[in-house]
């Protein structure tokens, strides 16, 4: 069963979480609202709230459902499901079309090519241009973190500029360096861990994007705006040392 306002369609996901789901298409105007949403929920959380998850065009939230039960009163018997999404519809009601989420703008440094960057010649021939010409792209445009998943902190970025859009690898490594920059589609993202993956790796870079010790433990987080830079082999060896 599924609830629906305007165009936001609320649907179940088990027994304790449903999706808000705000459109099919990728773009920056849904991940307004996807942002705007999840932070209107954490700001006026309901009893039995566990959590709200940002994604590409739906929040997912996460609530216990015996909490729910107990807490909401209302006129006749209702699932948890339903009382929750009767919440959910009042905020919708109240969130402002015009309401606008600012992210963070985070500056990215990558060492680009090399052992860094394995794949920057490929990505280089692919589209009949210098790896020089893919780096002055890559950096030239300021990304959109939509999304964090697939490993902690790994960030899932659009707004790539199309001229240095690549398929991913056929094959795909067994293991990739932590912080290596890639490209897979239209996306470009940044490997926190070490993990299998197919995205063509262009560069690495020195900052930490999972931070277990720290509150909160990723360095970015979805909404943020990235802007990426090139730095020397002398500059990557300063920021690991924490000179820089």
């Amino acid at each position: 069963m599924c609830s629906r306002i305007n165009e936001t369609v609320i649907k179940p996901l088990g027994d304790s979480a449903l999706i808000v789901q705000f459109g099919e298409e990728i773009s920056p105007a849904i991940h307004q609202k996807v942002q705007a949403f999840s932070a209107m929920v954490n700001q006026h959380p309901f009893e039995g709230f566990v959590e709200s998850v940002p994604a590409f065009t739906n929040v997912t939230i996460y609530y216990n459902p015996v909490v729910v039960h107990h807490s909401f009163v209302a006129s006749q018997p209702m699932t948890p499901f339903q009382k929750v999404s009767t919440n959910l519809n009042d905020l919708l009601e109240r969130m402002d079309d015009q309401q606008v989420f600012e992210g963070r703008l985070v500056e990215i440094p990558v060492l680009y090519g090399g052992e860094y960057g394995p794949d920057l010649e490929y990505v280089a021939s692919f589209h009949k241009i210098s790896a020089e010409e893919v780096i002055q792209i890559h950096t030239e445009s300021e990304c959109l973190v939509y999304m964090i998943g697939f490993a902690p902190g790994f960030p899932f970025m659009g707004g790539m500029d199309e001229r240095i859009a690549t398929p991913r690898r056929e094959s795909p490594r067994t293991a990739i360096v932590p912080g290596s920059v890639g490209i897979a589609g239209k996306q470009t993202g940044i490997y926190p861990l070490e993990t299998p993956g197919g995205w063509q790796i262009i560069g690495r870079t020195p900052l930490d994007l999972f931070r277990p010790d720290l509150t909160p433990p990723t360095l970015l987080k979805a909404g943020d705006k990235i802007k990426f830079f090139s730095i020397s082999p002398e500059e990557f060896n300063a920021y690991k040392e924490g000179s820089k």
